[in-house]
């Protein structure tokens, strides 16, 4: 069984220290074989900023793949801004804005939908999506595939469908039909698990909510989310949770802060078993 810990949107220069710890606490105890970060990783991206986040991420235990977001974009240095805006990003997470991670049983893919000349709104291009779809056409079928953006590519709510990443559109049609499993995100601090059908094959659409940040929504304590992928021959409790001979199958667990010092519980479980060909 292979192990993603996803987070989100911990906009370093809001962080709650105690909220940090615990999510530090939560890595040990899960190990999580690969941590994703989708983005939005500093308040303000300032240098300071970008420092305390990558110190944050090298006690998780795990390789990660990160993308930005657009807070990780200076907005009041304009110069920076217009001449080199991924460089403050760059100096903590590398200069690879669209990483890809891919062992025997994941594929996971990164796509930096934030762009320069817009303050809030992402978008994917053409040419994104098919470098993503020629990379999930050439995936094993015994890994799990996942695509990384920072805005949601699919909204459960109406009042929230002016943060839908543009493009999403044609990215749904295309992806699905080249095998993605999963499409992660954040940028809005809600999680939420949503099921796309209509497509060439189902897609989940996989949001985080905010991992440490202050800046939570009313309805929406600090979260994190777990997947547990089992292949053909694994087993433990996502392979319990689907029943015996599924082949491959995967748990989606959100896990949410308590302030009562429990740190973050598993509060929502989505057992999925994907489809094959």
């Amino acid at each position: 069984m292979s192990l993603l810990l996803q987070i989100s949107d911990t906009h370093f220069g809001t962080e709650q220290p105690h909220v940090v710890e615990a999510l530090v606490t939560l890595a040990a105890q899960q190990r999580p074989d690969v941590v994703v970060l989708s983005g939005d990783i500093t308040q303000r991206a300032r240098p300071v900023q970008f420092r305390a986040a990558r110190a944050f991420v090298d006690r998780l235990g795990a390789p990660v793949l990160a993308i930005p977001g657009n807070h990780d974009i200076a907005l009041f240095d304009l110069w920076a801004r217009l001449t080199c805006p991924y460089a403050r990003y760059a100096a903590a997470f590398g200069a690879e804005l669209e990483p890809v991670h891919a062992s025997q049983d994941l594929l996971i893919v990164g796509v930096n939908t934030t762009r320069a000349w817009r303050h809030k709104n992402g978008e994917v291009s053409a040419s994104q999506i098919d470098r993503v779809a020629k990379l999930l056409t050439a995936a094993s079928p015994r890994q799990l595939r996942v695509v990384v953006v920072h805005q949601p590519a699919a909204v459960p709510r109406a009042k929230d469908r002016p943060n839908l990443l543009r493009g999403h559109v044609l990215a749904q049609r295309v992806w699905s039909a080249a095998g993605a499993d999963l499409v992660m995100g954040g940028h809005i601090h809600l999680p939420y698990t949503l099921a796309l059908h209509g497509l060439a094959r189902r897609m989940w659409v996989v949001q985080a909510g905010t991992a440490v940040s202050s800046r939570t929504r009313p309805e929406a304590p600090n979260s994190v989310n777990l997947v547990r992928w089992v292949g053909a021959s694994g087993g433990g409790e996502a392979q319990a949770q689907n029943g015996p001979d599924t082949g491959h199958c995967w748990l989606i667990e959100r896990w949410d802060f308590a302030p009562n010092g429990r740190g973050f519980v598993r509060a929502a479980v989505t057992p999925v078993q994907p489809e094959r060909v």
